[in-house]
């Protein structure tokens, strides 16, 4: 395989991902520190053919993971072998290496986050961002086919460093004491748990919520770690998620935060024990917003539930679900903006969200701020975050199934099964409900299902939902009729 080839097989839509160290029984590393090198470089030439600035200012940050220092000297040499001014941020969160462009005191043109996000530890991968926001999957293209053609240089590996977490954390403080109230340490009587996963989120205990007088203890697994040794680096992980929920009951907390492992991510567990994510965690978020912004609209992914939709509509907002990825999200709300729609929020189940007053950035501390203002402002008031869901209908059964699609060109093949499963749908009498993505059918008291293709694999995941205990079975056997064949479906995956 040629160098092109390569370089291109890295993209992950709009970011960089890849194999950065070899682990027993794990693929060959194909995210090398060369190829980091390179892709640096073309970093450079794009951004200087961007902003026109021939020497632009960018810095390099990274999460926890066991290659992160090999992988950051590779980039800063790339970024001086170009003549960029590079500066090392060091340990630092995804939300902050975008901030970094955003502070009068940094004021990057670019920035690097090394980081694959909740992946296993042997995965690594660069994301990149302007003072516009994160690149899209075109930028990343134009980047790669850039890189392909230089050369890895052996250049210096160093570069000034720069506090940019310190400057993070102080924006942090700064928006709870003025939204907050109660003085400078708002916090005091909050008892407030924090699982870090290992990953980047420790500085939030430390540098945010112990400096306001929140009580911290049990929070967890703080300390950076690539191994990740206590579990998966993921909101949307179950043994994560019950991790926390145990530690907020054991230590009687009022709130517990959990990150993945670059910061841009989290869900919640309330007093009582009830995990925030997912749906919830989008109800929680929208309850908050909603007396700021009467009638917006709240922009998700597009496995959300019938349920969370009549909840949105309780609040006086609007529900528009979009393509699954954190940027299609961002950038359909952005879209809408540009249209005189006004969209507060725009989330994924996943727990990646952004906010028009943060600059459409998903970042997971902003969110855990926004939640804990709320806490801070109804305990004052003799009420308790729960109560903002309290009308949120309580969570169907639900699964997903992945149904393998076999041989080639099966973009196009999963197409045509769409729109077959979409005739079939309507000539069998079932509501075809409204979705940009796929085909999604509404069955009124039993639940909905959701069939579309996968962003980056060749399958189709199929999400169900019913309203009754062990009613996803029927709703299994319903798609799996409209499916009858398709030679090429692997209708196993649906036992």
């Amino acid at each position: 395989m040629g160098a092109k080839q390569e370089l291109m097989q890295l993209q992950n839509g709009s970011d960089v991902r890849g194999v950065a160290l070899a682990v027993e029984g794990g693929k060959s590393v194909n995210l090398t520190e060369e190829a980091v090198c390179r892709i640096a470089e073309g970093f450079v030439c794009w951004l200087r053919a961007a902003t026109g600035k021939e020497h632009p200012r960018i810095g390099v940050g990274h999460d926890s993971r066991l290659t992160a220092q090999s992988l950051k000297r590779a980039a800063i040499r790339g970024l001086r072998a170009q003549g960029a001014e590079a500066e090392d941020c060091g340990l630092a969160s995804t939300p902050a290496m975008f901030m970094g462009t955003v502070f009068p005191e940094t004021g990057f043109d670019g920035s690097i986050m090394l980081t694959a996000s909740h992946l296993p530890r042997e995965r690594n991968g660069m994301k990149f961002f302007t003072p516009a926001g994160g690149l899209d999957k075109g930028d990343i293209r134009s980047v790669l086919e850039l890189a392909e053609g230089l050369e890895a240089v052996q250049g210096p590996a160093e570069a000034p460093t720069c506090a940019l977490m310190d400057l993070y954390a102080a924006s942090l403080r700064r928006k709870i004491v003025e939204s907050a109230g109660a003085g400078e340490r708002p916090l005091e009587g909050l008892h407030i748990l924090v699982d870090a996963g290992n990953g980047v989120g420790g500085f939030f205990v430390t540098d945010v919520l112990e400096r306001l007088g929140a009580d911290c203890t049990g929070s967890q697994f703080l300390e950076p770690d690539g191994n990740f040794p206590n579990h998966a680096p993921n909101p949307e992980d179950k043994a994560a998620m019950a991790s926390i929920r145990q530690a907020v009951l054991a230590h009687k907390a009022d709130l517990g935060i959990i990150f993945d492992t670059d910061g841009d991510r989290m869900s919640a567990v309330l007093s009582d024990g009830e995990e925030v994510n997912r749906d919830a965690i989008i109800a929680m978020m929208a309850a908050i917003l909603a007396p700021d912004y009467p009638g917006g609209t709240i922009v998700t992914d597009s496995v959300t539930s019938d349920r969370l939709t009549d909840f949105l509509t309780s609040l006086g907002l609007r529900h528009r679900r979009f393509k699954r990825g954190y940027k299609n999200v961002i950038n359909e709300a952005i879209r809408l903006g540009t249209e005189g729609v006004c969209a507060p929020l725009a989330i994924e189940t996943s727990g990646h969200g952004a906010m028009k007053e943060n600059y459409y950035l998903d970042d997971g501390a902003y969110m855990a701020v926004k939640l804990i203002i709320a806490a801070a402002r109804m305990r004052r008031e003799g009420k308790k975050l729960e109560s903002l869901i309290a009308a949120l209908p309580p969570a169907g059964e639900a699964m997903e199934r992945r149904i393998p699609i076999s041989g080639t060109d099966t973009a196009a093949y999963g197409a045509q099964v769409l729109e077959t499963f979409r005739i079939r749908a309507a000539q069998a009498g079932y509501i075809l409900a409204e979705t940009c993505e796929g085909v999604r059918l509404t069955f009124p008291g039993e639940g909905w299902l959701l069939l579309r293709l996968s962003l980056h694999d060749p399958l189709l995941p199929l999400n169900v939902e019913s309203t009754q205990p062990g009613g996803c079975a029927a709703l299994l056997a319903r798609a799996r009729e409209l499916l009858q064949g398709f030679e090429r479906l692997d209708l196993g995956a649906l036992d």
